[in-house]
């Protein structure tokens, strides 16, 4: 009967594609690697309930209600749950483990949640040791493990970030382990507070260069000029125009 079980399983498996199609050979090196590697968040991150898997949590650079991951069966994308804590960069995190989407790994994911994409199993500085671990989901279409490691260094670091956040302003420090914006901010402090933009528009405005930045489809967006936030939409609807 199990093995009944676990055909059916993959068979159901094969109607979902895996979004990643870095070679078999390239993963196993990314797993010997980064398995057990000691990092830091290179961006501020939330913590979330994992799209009703009891046995995780989601750590997200944006707030539940920008998050991308997977559709429902309407094609709206799913809200993994409110927020439950947030970690400023600079949080030091382990790598348990890292685990690309195969065919049978899909197959053991609960069904509404990214399977078909590569997870970061993280240990995070701060939570409890019995505590279920925190899952950090790539971006789809990795294909090669400089792509994959270029992707994980958006978020995760080797380098300690005292120094970098000690080089801001106490306001913008605050912003940042908040993940809140605050005018005339950095376009790097912005960055370790809201995580990296979807777009970037970048055109030149007399003397000065404006940058348009968007996340979610232009549900939360930024303009700076010169590299310093000017005005910003987040997604609950506050703007430069009301107080940070």
């Amino acid at each position: 009967m199990k093995a009944l079980v676990a055909v059916a399983a993959l068979a159901f498996s094969s109607c979902v594609t895996a979004q990643v199609a870095i070679p078999p050979t390239q993963v196993a090196d990314l797993e010997r690697a980064l398995n057990g590697e000691q990092r830091f968040l290179r961006v501020s991150m939330y913590g979330t309930p994992f799209f009703g898997d009891a046995t995780k949590r989601l750590l997200s650079p944006v707030p539940p209600e920008l998050v991308r991951l997977v559709d429902d069966t309407g094609g709206k994308a799913l809200n993994p749950g409110a927020i439950e804590r947030t970690f400023p960069a600079g949080t030091a995190v382990r790598i348990i483990k890292v685990e690309f989407p195969s065919a049978w790994v899909m197959t053991e994911r609960v069904l509404y949640t990214p399977r078909t994409l590569a997870w970061l199993y993280l240990d995070v500085a701060g939570t409890p040791k019995q505590a279920p671990p925190y899952v950090l989901v790539l971006r789809p279409g990795l294909k090669s493990n400089t792509e994959f490691l270029t992707e994980l260094e958006r978020h995760l670091t080797r380098e300690d970030q005292t120094r970098r956040l000690e080089s801001f302003t106490e306001g913008v420090r605050e912003a940042v382990r908040t993940k809140s914006a605050v005018t005339d901010m950095p376009a790097e402090a912005l960055e370790m507070a809201w995580g990296y933009p979807e777009s970037k528009k970048i055109e030149l405005v007399g003397t000065q260069r404006k940058e348009t930045w968007r996340w979610a489809e232009g549900l939360r967006s930024a303009v700076l000029l010169d590299g310093r936030l000017t005005t910003f939409t987040a997604a609950n609807g506050a703007s430069s125009s009301s107080s940070p």
